[in-house]
Formats: structure tokens, C-alpha cells, sequence
């Protein structure tokens, strides 16, 4: 069961985020659910024929599920419904100074220490995780790792992940040491934050 704090106001728009397959990946048919048109799920933007949402018993217990098969590195949805938002458990940090509010399904994607996906907020993309040898597969669930956009979390929380890798507390990019979120893959505004915090320290 998830135990992470979910990126989401309860707000979704389904239809409102542009979902297409990178260049890279059209080549390897990836198995992506069709339309009564048969158009594919990247053409006609449409999340609920990407991923599927799980509500389940608890507080901060949604979670979301892939529905396609995809290689590392394909892009899995442009962010094209966002709007600007102060830093809360449901905002995403895209820049050193905007926080926004992603107003679809994908605020239902969990934090892991060991992520599928990349929240890439300076291309407004979510990809696969270019670190994932095998890919994302229908039936995982849709997570990143939130230390990527986040220099600090609103709300600290204690993953439970359960990978072999897991941190524990987190609390922001701010807050790790740098030996760490090496092995991650950074937003350019948690870089530039992480160069200028170890400038300043004495």
C-alpha cells in the first residue's frame, strides 16, 4: 500500500495533459491501450489510457499505476495543465522560485527511492527513468523521486518504499548530502541551489 504524500489537491483533468512517445521509442512498439478510434494514447492526450489511479484506505494512500509498457528515456506525458501554486504537499518546485500545481492524474505519483519516472520541469516532460535498464511495464506503479524538484518539502515524511536503497526521512534536496543525490537524476534548479548552498558554507 502507498504511504507517500500524494501530489494532489484532488483536482484532475484527465484529458488536459499532452502524452506522446519519444522519438527514440517509436520504433519498439510499446503496448499502449487504444480508443474506440484506435488512435493511440499520445495522439489524443488522454491519462486514464496511460495510468490508472488507486484509492486506497488511509490518509495519502492514492497511488497511481502504469497501463504501457515503455523503454528508458521515452517520454511518458508533457505537463501542459499547470498553474502556478505556493509550496504545499501537493505543488511541484519547477524552478528555484515556482512552485506549481499539476492539475491532472499525475499528482498521484508517489515518491521512491528507486523511480520509474523523471519529472523533467525545465522540458515540462515526464520520462521514463533513463537509469531503468528494463523500462517501465504495465502494472508498476508511477513513481519519482521527489528530491528532484523539491529543495524543500513542505511536508517531511518517512518513506517506505522498501527498496534496498531507501533514505528514510525525506525532507528535500536541501537537507541531503551530496554523495547521495549524485547517484539521482537533478532538475537544473536543485543543482544550481545544491552549488550555491556548498558555496555558502564556511
Amino acid at each position: 500500500m502507498s504511504n507517500e504524500i500524494p501530489k494532489s489537491t484532488g483536482t484532475t483533468s484527465p484529458t488536459g495533459t499532452e502524452t506522446i512517445m519519444s522519438p527514440t521509442s517509436l520504433n519498439e512498439s510499446p503496448k499502449l491501450s487504444l480508443s474506440t478510434d484506435g488512435v493511440p494514447a499520445w495522439v489524443k492526450p488522454d491519462l486514464n489510457r496511460l495510468l490508472r489511479v488507486e484509492h486506497l484506505e488511509g490518509d495519502f494512500a492514492a497511488r497511481s499505476i502504469s497501463l504501457v509498457d515503455l523503454p528508458a528515456g521515452a517520454i511518458f506525458a508533457r505537463i501542459t495543465t499547470a498553474t502556478p501554486a505556493t509550496c504545499a504537499y501537493s505543488s511541484v518546485q519547477a524552478s528555484r522560485d515556482l512552485h506549481i500545481e499539476l492539475n491532472s492524474d499525475l499528482v498521484y505519483t508517489n515518491h521512491s527511492c528507486r523511480p520509474n519516472l523523471i519529472f523533467d520541469m525545465q522540458k515540462w516532460e515526464v520520462r521514463v527513468n533513463p537509469a531503468l535498464k528494463a523500462g517501465l511495464k504495465a502494472g508498476d506503479e508511477l513513481t519519482f523521486f521527489y528530491p528532484s524538484t523539491e529543495w524543500h518539502m513542505s511536508q517531511p515524511f518517512d518513506c517506505r518504499c522498501q527498496e534496498k536503497q531507501c533514505l528514510g526521512r525525506i525532507t528535500g534536496a536541501k537537507d541531503m548530502p551530496n554523495e547521495v543525490l549524485s547517484q539521482y537524476w537533478l532538475n537544473p534548479h536543485i543543482e544550481e541551489l545544491l552549488k550555491q548552498n556548498y558555496a555558502e558554507e564556511p
